[in-house]
Formats: structure tokens, C-alpha cells, sequence
């Protein structure tokens, strides 16, 4: 039974650290006891009944909202610094919790969704046959998390009675603007290309267009900032509580504010995030390898090259890949530009039409490629026949 529970001891032990400092005690106690409240009702009684754990979606942004409730309700601090951090937790609780409330009426919650199926694999993995249990376990953490380290930057700051404010502040509210526009951005980017996507009538199709051009998974990596500058800010409030704490439990509670951080990085990249995601975007979408190839997965960065000529071929084509033996001819099932891979400077080919590089066109310049019926590639690469299909 240890193993079902031991991811707990980390947040009971936070949330016990906030219960022993008395400037938190009060409020971390009804926090608490609301997180746990929140979570009984929202989703372990449904995910009881249903067998799913999909319901956190709806619990965990509600118990944010919670916790900003709860500042701006009981902190004591500066009455403009605890209502900003109070309305960083109403509305990114709030814009998330609505929204899951919308996707349960549309009934996105009538099956579990894939990221917590993965999180059966990792059950299995670790022989946690009991499912129900585990599921219980992983809801209750949830609203443990809300309860102890993803409160603790809102408790600091809201506690700080200084009507002074530090540069620090104003560049993590500043970061938290700009995470949010990124997300945001990200957001709408990802829903054009679907809509777009499906206008045209393809599927499984890869999101590379945009912010995802730099990162698979930009909107997380933007979710993690927003708690990055909820971090920042709490930096000068957190300091202040210098002489009025002993050095050990200053130090405990600055470890708990990184911890903030962490947490949602773990979360966002490993728990429900990326690695979920990307095991079954691996098999849906034929061209989600190559992507993982050229873009990184969290960090936003350059597009990375691929390491030889075969590979950026295969990058280049907006569809499924498939290698055959034999022949060193390619046929383009479907419009198709090669660019700068085939040094045909941008030519686009028309269906089944061949291309002889080095071969001219009617302005019989070196390099431009010739149309003919279907695409010899003998004369540059050693490899066999690609197939190009968009469908």
C-alpha cells in the first residue's frame, strides 16, 4: 500500500510546513480544508462512480480559483498586492475551470482523456494494480498540491504590508502578462491550423506553424512562465520575512516557493503535459517523428536541421512516408514544394509530374529542375523509392 501513497508525503509535508508558520496558519488551514472539500465533491466522487480521472481538470483550476479567493479574503498584506495575486489565481483558476466546465457539458468527460490514460501506463509500470485506489491517490494529491506549494507564492506575497514595490514585482507581473499573451497566441494558432486543416479535408496533420514552430508544445511552456513570475514576485515579499522567521523555516518556505516552479514543470512536461501528449500524437500523426526531430519539445528554440539530405527530404513532405526497394524514382501524389532540398529553387511540382535535377527549364539555368512525369532522384541521393502521400 506504500507505494499508492508516498507521492503524498511531499504535500502533506508542505502543507504542514504552512500550518506551522502562525502568519500562515489561519488561511492555510481554511485553504486547505476547501482544497480537500473542492476535491472530494468535484472529483473524487465522480471519478468514484465513472472510474475516471479526467475529472481533475475541473477541480485543479477551481481549487486556483480558491486560493485566490482566499487571499484577497484573509491575507493581511498590502491591499494592491494581495488583490493583483489575488486576481492572477481568480482568473487563470477561472479561464481554465470554465472551460473544462464547458468541455463536461459538451461531453469531452465521458471518456477518459489520453493523458490520464498514459497515466495508467506509469500505474502499471510501477505495479499499482488497483486502480480505484490510484485514482483517488492522484486526485487527492492534486488538491494537496493546491493546499501547500502552489499556494505558497500567493500566501508570501499577500502577506507582505509594505506599500513600497519592488522592481522585481513589476518585471514578474510583466513576465505574467507576456506568458499569458504566449499562451494565448499559441492557443489560437494551434485552432487556426485545425480549422484550416479541416477546410481542406487532412487529417493528422502536424501544428507547426506559428509559436509551434519553435516548441511542440509552446501553450505549456507559456503555462510554466505564468508560474515563473508568480515566483519572481514573491522573491521581495519572501525576503522580508527575513527577521521575522527563524533562518531554518525561511529557508524551508523559500524551498517550497521554488518548489512552485517544479512542480508545474514536472506537471506540464512529464505528469499531464508533453510526454503524455506526445505518445499519442507519435501514432497518429505520421510526420509527429520528424517534428520531434527539428523543433524542441518544451524550450522555445531555432529549428534544428536534420543530419543529411535523406532526412530533410522526409521533413519536408506534409504527409506520410513510406520506403519501397528498389527503382530511385519518387512520384508526388499530391502539390508538393521541395525548396532548397532538391536545389530546384522553389519549383513547385505538379501531381505525378518528374524532376531531373540538374537538368533546365525553358530559362536554362544551372540547378533549376525540368518537369517530367515523376521524380528522378538517382543522380543525388543513393536511396530507394519515397512515396509521398498527403491522404
Amino acid at each position: 500500500m506504500l507505494k499508492y501513497f508516498s507521492p503524498l508525503t511531499t504535500f502533506v509535508l508542505g502543507w504542514a510546513l504552512l500550518l506551522s508558520l502562525p502568519m500562515f496558519h489561519e488561511i492555510s488551514l481554511i485553504n486547505g480544508l476547501a482544497q480537500l472539500t473542492l476535491f472530494a465533491l468535484v472529483v473524487c466522487l465522480p471519478a468514484w462512480k465513472t472510474g475516471r480521472l479526467s475529472y481533475v481538470d475541473i477541480g485543479w483550476p477551481l481549487g486556483l480559483a480558491v486560493i485566490g479567493l482566499m487571499t484577497l479574503l484573509l491575507a493581511e498584506g498590502d491591499t494592491l498586492r494581495k488583490t493583483v495575486v489575488a486576481f492572477v489565481y481568480l482568473f487563470v483558476g477561472l479561464r481554465m475551470g470554465l472551460t473544462a466546465l464547458r468541455m463536461l457539458r459538451l461531453g469531452a468527460f465521458d471518456k477518459e482523456l489520453p493523458r490520464y490514460l498514459f497515466q495508467r501506463r506509469r500505474w502499471e509500470k510501477h505495479g499499482k494494480t488497483n486502480t480505484m485506489l490510484a485514482i483517488q491517490v492522484d486526485a487527492v494529491l492534486q488538491g494537496l498540491a493546491n493546499a501547500s506549494f502552489l499556494a505558497v507564492p500567493a500566501l508570501i506575497i499577500a502577506a507582505n504590508p509594505s506599500p513600497e514595490y519592488s522592481i522585481l514585482e513589476i518585471l514578474g507581473l510583466v513576465i505574467w502578462l507576456g506568458a499569458f499573451a504566449i499562451e494565448t497566441i499559441a492557443d489560437k494558432q494551434k485552432h487556426g491550423f485545425m480549422v484550416e486543416m479541416k477546410r481542406r479535408g487532412e487529417k493528422r496533420k502536424v501544428c507547426n506553424v506559428g509559436l509551434w514552430r519553435y516548441s511542440r508544445h509552446p501553450n505549456y511552456f507559456a503555462e510554466w512562465m505564468v508560474w515563473n513570475a508568480l515566483v519572481v514576485t514573491a522573491i521581495p515579499s519572501f525576503l522580508a520575512l527575513y527577521e521575522s522567521l527563524d533562518l531554518v523555516w525561511w529557508l524551508l518556505l523559500g524551498i517550497c516557493l521554488l518548489n512552485a516552479s517544479y512542480i508545474m514543470y514536472n506537471t506540464l512536461v512529464y505528469f499531464t503535459g508533453a510526454v503524455p501528449s506526445e505518445y499519442y500524437s507519435v501514432q497518429k500523426r505520421p510526420d509527429y517523428k520528424t517534428y520531434q526531430q527539428t523543433t524542441n519539445m518544451f524550450f522555445p528554440g531555432p529549428v534544428k536541421k536534420l543530419r543529411n539530405c535523406r532526412q530533410r527530404i522526409l521533413s519536408n513532405a506534409p504527409s506520410s512516408v513510406y520506403i519501397a526497394q528498389g527503382g530511385g524514382v519518387a512520384y508526388l501524389l499530391r502539390p508538393f514544394c521541395f525548396e532548397d532540398v532538391l536545389s530546384s529553387q522553389g519549383s513547385r511540382f505538379r501531381r505525378n509530374d518528374e524532376v531531373r535535377l540538374g537538368e533546365s527549364s525553358d530559362t536554362k539555368k544551372p540547378g533549376t529542375a525540368r518537369l517530367f512525369n515523376g521524380l528522378k532522384l538517382s543522380n543525388l541521393f543513393d536511396f530507394q523509392r519515397l512515396f509521398f502521400d498527403l491522404g
